[in-house]
């Protein structure tokens, strides 16, 4: 019995060494099983899954590519002129000049419509209908002061027009910095070929089709620039602008100013005369009537006609021309600048000299657009 006994606990103590080792390799297969199952899955979701969608990564890295390169990139104009470009980025990037004068595209030259104002447009409603139809010949640039915010309507022809603009002056470098800052947003659109600088209290005389085709077909720019011997001429030149300015090339003439890309692009670049009339041209000395017409007569005298299409009434006297206010508007007043005039349009006699006239306050907006479609033809 004892034997039995003892024979029956020696096999009892064999099967429970032996039942740990048989499960830790049943635990061990199964481990195994789970990993392979795990690696097989990875890969299985891999092939399925992922693969079909690698061909799309690099067909969008070219579409992005070539769309950078492509002739359209550099020939759209910018949507919206806002950038944050700063004057000396800006006057860099717009003075890039193809040297290939035939256009690999299309191109229609435009007129820039460049506003230097201190906020709103209050004639905006006359300018809206002789802009009307015209929308691939014109660009439209506004400088303001930088706090002012013209919350034109989408459909206005002046909505998200105004462009990254400064404090500007009266009579100092900062109204020709406003200028040149117009000029060079209106350069980065390729298609703009003139440029003609404007007042909110400027008019339109004429309707677009001849304002375009007056201008288009002009062998030169209009900037008045003369030689004034008196006290508001010659006697502002100040002879510390020697030798690159003499008083013998000091010219005045207009603010209100139209110029081709040519020169647009030489009103960029320069680096020459600007320091000068920065530093020797302050008030009683008004820059923006020298500063232009003297450095462009000194460089193209010969591009340049020496007007200014933008009429003006100087016959009240005084240190500022006329205001017309609602009750002066009239048909005679209007009139005035079709009759009785005489200029050179490419080197002929001509009486149509006058595109455009200031100054007209915002009161005057109602009687001109009454006589807008009798008058003007718009």
């Amino acid at each position: 019995m004892e034997e039995s006994k003892d024979l029956g606990q020696t096999v009892r103590r064999g099967i429970l060494r032996t039942l740990p080792l048989r499960v830790l390799q049943f635990l061990l297969l199964f481990l195994i099983l789970c990993l392979g199952f795990s690696i097989i899955s990875m890969y299985t979701f891999w092939f399925f899954s992922v693969q079909p969608i690698a061909p799309v990564a690099p067909s969008t890295i070219v579409t992005c590519v070539e769309e950078a390169d492509s002739i359209e990139s550099w020939i759209r104009p910018p949507s919206n002129p806002m950038h944050i470009m700063n004057d000396t980025e800006l006057l860099w990037r717009a003075s890039f000049v193809p040297q290939i004068t035939d256009y690999p595209f299309e191109r229609v030259p435009k007129i820039a419509f460049m506003f230097l104002t201190n906020g709103s447009l209050p004639l905006a409603p006359l300018w809206e209908r002789f802009f009307e139809g015209n929308e691939r010949l014109y660009s439209i640039y506004i400088h303001t002061l930088p706090s002012y915010y013209g919350d034109y309507p989408s459909s206005s022809v002046f909505h998200k027009r105004q462009i990254p603009s400064q404090v500007v002056e009266l009579g100092k470098i900062s109204m020709c910095d406003a200028e040149r800052r117009l000029l060079a947003n209106a350069l980065l659109d390729i298609s703009n070929e003139w440029f003609i600088l404007l007042s909110e209290s400027c008019v339109p005389l004429h309707n677009f089709s001849i304002i375009y085709r007056y201008i288009s077909r002009s062998q030169h720019s209009f900037m008045g620039s003369f030689d004034d011997p008196g006290p508001y001429g010659r006697g502002r030149y100040d002879q510390r602008m020697e030798p690159e300015v003499t008083l013998s090339q000091w010219r005045k003439g207009s603010q209100w100013f139209e110029v081709n890309r040519k020169l647009a692009i030489n009103i960029l670049e320069d680096i020459t005369y600007y320091p000068k009339f920065r530093d020797f041209c302050q008030p009683a000395c008004y820059v923006d009537e020298h500063y232009f017409p003297t450095m462009l007569t000194i460089q193209v005298l010969q591009l340049l006609e020496n007007r200014s299409l933008t009429w003006t009434d100087w016959s009240r006297g005084g240190a500022h021309p006329a205001t017309f206010g609602k009750t002066d508007i009239n048909e005679e007043l209007l009139k005035r600048n079709f009759e009785g005039q005489f200029c050179l349009y490419n080197n002929q006699p001509s009486s149509w000299c006058y595109l455009f006239a200031r100054k007209f306050s915002p009161s005057a907006l109602e009687p001109l657009l009454e006589l807008a479609s009798t008058v003007l033809g718009y």
